[in-house]
């Protein structure tokens, strides 16, 4: 009896741990930049797969390296899929929210970075619609142009 309790208590253990390096995750942060692609992979486990181009910096030669972030994110998590395809159409940034887990597990996708949370960040150089400084500046009336001076007749007659 007492080795069955114990063989029990291992394999608790084993199954805990197991359970614990599978859905666990060491890491958890936040990336910003601009996607640069995403695609559906896998032959039984549908994921997706991600570039996010983070940016870059200038070396001494005045040549500038991007610096790019490989993610995941589950295929079955429809809505920030949804966020980073609208991102990409629009040419926006985002923010990810992303874990980072222990292993790369086939039906977690082909990265340890999965991510959980897509905030569109909204573009400086497009107006927004719904935002007060895009409706005043439909409201303010436009200005009229200066009636141009009309020149006064010359008298050809008088002398100087």
């Amino acid at each position: 009896m007492r080795k069955w309790v114990i063989l029990g208590i291992f394999l608790l253990l084993i199954f805990g741990v197991f359970y614990y390096l599978t859905f666990g995750y060491y890491s958890e942060g936040k990336r910003g930049g601009f996607v640069v692609k995403l695609s559906k992979k896998g032959y039984v486990f549908k994921t997706y797969e991600g570039v996010l181009n983070v940016g870059g910096l200038y070396e001494g030669g005045g040549t500038l390296n991007a610096t790019q972030w490989e993610f995941s994110v589950d295929g079955s998590d429809k809505e920030p899929i949804a966020k980073i395809e609208e991102a990409i159409k629009t040419g926006s940034r985002v923010s990810l929210t992303y874990e980072e887990k222990f292993f790369v597990l086939p039906w977690v996708g082909d990265t340890k970075n999965l991510v959980t949370h897509v905030e569109v960040l909204p573009n400086p150089m497009v107006p927004q619609q719904n935002t007060p400084m895009y409706q005043q500046q439909q409201q303010l009336p436009q200005p009229q142009p200066a009636p141009l001076p009309v020149p006064e007749p010359v008298d050809s007659t008088a002398v100087l």
